[in-house]
């Protein structure tokens, strides 16, 4: 069953971010992760919930993203992005295939 990191990101360094995202798409794909959503347009329609980048990688299965997520190799490019801007996280379960 997949499951999804969602992140939402505030760019405090974009020189820093820049560099943070050339790192990460070689890195999710060896966890068998893929973007769903990388930045683009968002539209708040309910709540006061208005997200300035909003990003969604889908993983084979919660322990894969949790592997990519904790690994040895995400944990310096983790610490740019959390340098270079105020980021929410949640990881999420999908549901099973029909």
């Amino acid at each position: 069953m997949a499951a999804y990191l969602i992140v939402e990101i505030e760019t405090t360094d974009a020189d820093l971010m820049a560099e943070y995202r050339k790192h990460t798409p070689g890195l999710i794909a060896k966890f068998g992760g893929k973007f769903i959503v990388r930045g683009g347009e968002t539209e708040t329609l309910e709540g006061g919930w208005s997200p300035p980048r909003m990003v969604v990688i889908e993983f084979p299965d919660i322990a894969a993203a949790r592997r990519f997520y904790r690994s040895e190799e995400y944990k310096p490019v983790l610490a740019m992005r959390l340098k270079a801007g105020n980021n929410r996280a949640v990881l999420a379960d999908g549901v099973p295939p029909a």
